[in-house]
């Protein structure tokens, strides 16, 4: 057996519609569309969002994706002003973990978004 991919179901929160446009905003892409559940992806990294709102389940997940450069995609959400245009929390620049440097967004459901850049 081998392993295509890994696609997640993550929890679009109250507003499928403001979450998508969010999704839009960090650089994905929406592959399909089916009203209730939306298949976004941005290179080798794919999800399903789903119209779910559970704020203890979504509090409690956490996605990493690996990114080539934190800085510049920091640069670029920091200059987008995504906490006002959306309502989430504001994104911190980037943090140096023993894993690597991370830009940390929490979504408009609450799930909690790792974006790494390895670091030797």
């Amino acid at each position: 057996m081998t392993y295509l991919s890994l696609e997640p179901f993550i929890p679009s929160g109250k507003d499928l519609e403001k979450s998508k446009q969010l999704f839009q905003e960090l650089g994905f892409e929406i592959a399909w569309d089916a009203g209730d559940t939306v298949g976004f992806r941005h290179g080798n990294c794919n999800f399903i969002l789903q119209h779910y709102d559970n704020q203890s389940f979504a509090e409690n997940l956490m996605i990493a994706v690996r990114v080539d450069d934190a800085d510049s995609f920091w640069e670029r959400l920091d200059a987008s002003n995504l906490a006002k245009k959306f309502g989430i929390p504001p994104i911190g620049s980037p943090i140096t973990q023993p894993y690597g440097k991370e830009v940390n967004v929490i979504d408009i459901a609450g799930v909690c978004w790792h974006f790494i850049e390895e670091i030797e």
